[in-house]
């Protein structure tokens, strides 16, 4: 288990697709749901993404933008467009409204889209929302800008002509396929961003492609609760402590048992909101602590609350979440 599959294992399509958009200029469409992620890629045409508090972004044919939120966004046919915005989210209705057709997926067969039909200017817009589950996937966003930017060639154009011709049919199971066909225009689009020339990714990103350190990455993530020491990895590795120290530290910014610490307590986290019915101690055996004493300590040092406090709170805070507005 790498680092990158471990963190984005939580962030997964769910029909989420907004949509597949057939737009005749001018339009605007406000997206206000504020999801996580969301995932914008231009098929044909182009537009200008204009996010809450943030400078526009031109968005052109095969490019891809990341927002992250909660902040919200517009996708418009110009800066500037006299087009009313649109309310547009995961849980709207499908209108038409202008010269704007809206997909969700299905087959659209033609219909009225302002003249009644689709000009050269129209632009074709994919969009996915991406809800991020638990702790884990949270230090994937803390790692992201709130906009990034992929441009096409890249690839992710294969992923691209799959949904172009996912989007254009009607079969059974396509919701599925459309979701998985977004996962996997995610992980690519963060790839490519992450190795773009010039960028500064996060320190995990790189540490993953040293021989040494990499390795023990994987050891960490593969086993969080084995009984790990810096001579049981430099073992591991074939190298000495002292190697495998300064080299983790170097890359990664911490030790390597203060990664393994944090690590711990960050899946610590998701377990104590999904495993209701588990004690504290067994949370604790399951990342790798006899002593349920020491890792309440641990926890509550790294995270700022203890076990049970954290508990309460973060089941609170997903209770609310989940009721209706």
């Amino acid at each position: 288990m790498d680092v990158f599959s471990d963190l984005i294992r939580g962030v997964r399509a769910h029909g989420s697709l907004f949509g597949s958009s057939t737009l005749s200029p001018p339009w605007a469409l406000n997206f206000v749901d504020g999801a996580p992620l969301t995932l914008c890629t231009v098929l044909t045409g182009a537009g200008w993404i204009v996010p809450e508090h943030r400078p526009p972004e031109p968005l052109r044919a095969r490019e891809t933008i990341v927002v992250r939120g909660p902040a919200t966004f517009t996708f418009v046919d110009e800066v500037g467009t006299r087009a009313e915005p649109i309310a547009y989210g995961e849980h709207c209705a499908t209108p038409e409204q202008g010269g704007t057709r809206h997909r969700r997926g299905w087959n659209d067969r033609g219909g009225d889209a302002g003249d009644g039909s689709v000009g050269s200017a129209a632009t074709t817009l994919i969009v996915g929302a991406y809800p991020v589950r638990g702790e884990i996937s949270r230090r994937l966003l803390d790692a992201l800008p709130v906009v990034l930017r992929v441009d096409g060639g890249g690839t992710a154009d294969a992923v691209l002509d799959h949904l172009a011709a996912e989007v254009t049919v009607d079969t059974p199971g396509q919701q599925v396929v459309l979701d998985r066909l977004l996962d996997w225009m995610l992980v690519c689009t963060l790839r490519e961003w992450f190795d773009r020339p010039g960028g500064e990714p996060p320190a995990w990103w790189a540490a993953q492609r040293d021989p040494v350190v990499g390795d023990a990455l994987r050891l960490l993530h593969a086993e969080p609760a084995a009984p790990w020491t810096v001579a049981a990895l430099a073992e591991h590795t074939g190298v000495s402590r002292s190697t495998l120290a300064k080299r983790f530290a170097d890359l990664v910014g911490e030790p390597p048992l203060t990664y393994l610490t944090r690590w711990r307590m960050t899946l610590a986290a998701d377990l104590l909101v999904a495993q209701q019915a588990a004690t504290v101690a067994d949370i604790a055996r399951a990342v790798g602590y006899a002593d349920p004493f020491g890792f309440s300590a641990a926890f509550k040092r790294v995270r700022g609350a203890n076990p049970s406090e954290f508990r309460r709170t973060a089941t609170g805070a997903t209770d609310h979440d989940q009721r209706p507005g």
